[in-house]
């Protein structure tokens, strides 16, 4: 009876083994669970911090216009903190005009009235158009609110750098008077001691002269650049720039700007801004 037992041993483990559904082994039958041995756990992937952001916008200026690029840098090394845009030091490029208070355009009526010339605005007085490029670097803070979706947040901006101004001659046509005084002739001129008497008498110009005339007389002008102000920021996604921001700036520079006849000239400009920007994150 043992030798029987021995001998169908070996068909008794061979036939359990073959009934084992396919989820056991023989693990299971030794009592390892080879199913949990053979299960992956997913891991989490959490979402990567922000570390840079990226931003174009535009201005407008009590004296003028501007548009601009910003690219950001998150100071925190805090993951959390990171995402909520705590520190950012801010690295900025922007391209403005600056106009004069005074400005006002004119149109010759009398040359419409009394005679075939179609005359063109132009601003009356005006000297020089004067543009500024400005590098600026500074930082922004996060002051209230958490940049979630759905909510605003407040951030105090303020920067400093250089700035370079472009002053270019603004030319007009004008019927200038000559030698004998009895003769006009249709010139293109800019102000200057010797045509300041037809650049400024209002029944003589006829219009402003194209942009390109006086690019070859721009003169540089370099300076300082400074501003501070608020950041609004209305984004529903924590990868995307939408914003508002609002302020004063400074510009200083080492002549004074001149930009209308009969007017003050000063080596500073000085303007409360608005603008809109838009850009990403990641």
């Amino acid at each position: 009876m043992r030798g029987f037992i021995l001998k169908s041993l070996p068909g008794i483990v061979a036939l359990f083994l073959a009934t084992e559904s396919p989820a056991q082994s023989v693990h299971t039958f030794f009592g390892i669970n080879d199913t949990a041995a053979r299960l992956k756990v997913p891991a989490i992937n959490k979402p990567k911090p922000i570390r840079t952001e990226l931003s174009v916008g535009a201005r407008l200026n009590t004296n003028g216009w501007g548009i601009f690029a910003d690219k950001g840098w998150v100071r925190s090394n805090d993951g959390r903190q990171s995402d909520m845009f705590y520190n950012l030091r801010i690295a900025e490029i922007e391209f403005s005009e600056v106009k004069h208070p005074k400005e006002v355009k004119h149109t010759n009526t009398f040359l419409s009235t009394y005679s075939n010339e179609r005359p063109k605005p132009y601003i009356y007085g005006k000297i020089n158009n004067f543009y500024s490029l400005k590098f600026g670097y500074g930082f922004r803070r996060l002051i209230a609110g958490k940049p979630e979706p759905g909510t605003v947040s407040i951030h105090w901006t303020y920067l400093g750098g250089l700035s370079l101004g472009l002053l270019k001659p603004y030319y007009i046509d004008a019927n200038v008077p000559q030698d004998n005084g009895g003769t006009l002739i249709r010139q293109t001129i800019k102000y200057s001691e010797d045509t300041k008497e037809a650049f400024l008498t209002d029944y003589l110009g006829i219009g402003k002269a194209p942009f390109t005339k006086g690019l070859n007389e721009i003169k540089f002008i370099p300076g300082l650049h400074a501003k501070t102000g608020l950041h609004f920021d209305f984004a529903n996604n924590r990868r995307t720039v939408i914003g508002v921001d609002a302020g004063v700036s400074a510009d200083l520079y080492t002549q004074k700007i001149e930009l209308m006849a009969n007017q003050d000239a000063h080596a500073y400009v000085l303007n409360i801004y608005a603008g809109i920007q838009f850009g990403k994150r990641w």
